[in-house]
């Protein structure tokens, strides 16, 4: 276990999980037994958000990979909760397709899980965004307010935000397609609004097969062979950054986070390998 150090206790603490292990459920499960996800995965409805910007494959760093959502699926119905897979349209991917080209979509019908293109969701309601940087208010599914929310991210680079983890993945949550008037606000602010009303209650980031390079789409597979989970989201992805080689202090929108008393940056139990251990400088975007 290594000590960075924690302003904020969140829950249990800053705690994060770092586990190294092949491509397995076990892998995965053990990431999730280490932070005691069972705990916060009963009670409402579980929405596992998925990372489907393009129909890429897992193994070329670009979605997430269907064992991560898998093992989640298993734990949530371990304790007897309801879960469902998610995500949005983009504005060059359809989730929908997206899901099936990816393997989730029959992922989903071996448990009889139901995959929810949120885009697609009648039912949507307005959240204002008190201290805001950019974004006055989002309109986001009914849903998504009456879940708990479990960011499934995967480790990437990203030309805009440096890295994309599970803040980032939470930008997903928005059912507009054509999100390219958020990018004009300035994506790194509005990641910062988002996750100032909706947080998630466990943050798990696929590092079996990362990406580096000019992500989030078009970077370079890395094979990484780590599984994040925390369940303070900033610890989380300060946590992977550093496993990437990055500062979380200058990436904006976690640093902001952080300053915004939403989790976590330095004061962190890393439960598992050592950061130096794993640690690989990618390329940055």
């Amino acid at each position: 276990m290594l000590t960075i150090s924690g302003r904020l206790d969140v829950e249990v603490g800053a705690r994060v999980a770092l586990i190294r292990g092949p491509r397995s459920l076990e892998t995965v499960r053990k990431s999730l037994e280490t932070v005691e996800a069972e705990k916060i995965l009963s009670g409402r409805p579980v929405l596992i958000k998925v990372n489907f910007i393009t129909t890429k494959r897992w193994d070329t760093g670009a979605t997430t990979d269907p064992i991560i959502v898998e093992a989640l699926i298993q734990k949530v119905r371990e304790v007897g909760g309801r879960v469902y897979v998610v995500e949005s349209d983009a504005t060059a991917t359809r989730a929908d397709r997206a899901a099936e080209a990816t393997g989730m979509l029959s992922l989903c019908e071996s448990y009889g899980v139901e995959f929810i293109n949120l885009s697609k969701v009648g039912e949507k309601v307005k959240v204002k965004i008190p201290d805001r940087e950019t974004l006055g208010e989002i309109t986001v599914p009914k849903i998504v307010l009456e879940s708990y929310i479990v960011s499934a991210a995967k480790m990437k680079t990203h030309s805009e935000t440096t890295v994309t983890l599970g803040l980032k993945n939470m930008f997903g949550l928005l059912p507009d397609r054509f999100k390219g008037k958020y990018h004009l606000k300035g994506i790194s602010k509005v990641i910062v609004d988002i996750n100032s009303v909706l947080r998630s209650a466990l943050t798990v980031i696929d590092g079996f097969v990362a990406m580096e390079g000019p992500g989030p789409v078009s970077g370079y597979p890395v094979r990484m062979d780590l599984v994040l989970a925390g369940r303070d989201p900033v610890a989380t992805d300060a946590t992977a950054a550093r496993v990437m080689g990055f500062d979380p202090h200058r990436i904006h929108h976690i640093r902001r986070c952080f300053e915004k008393g939403l989790g976590e940056i330095d004061q962190i139990q890393v439960l598992g390998e050592r950061i130096q251990d794993v640690q690989r400088r990618f390329k940055p975007p």
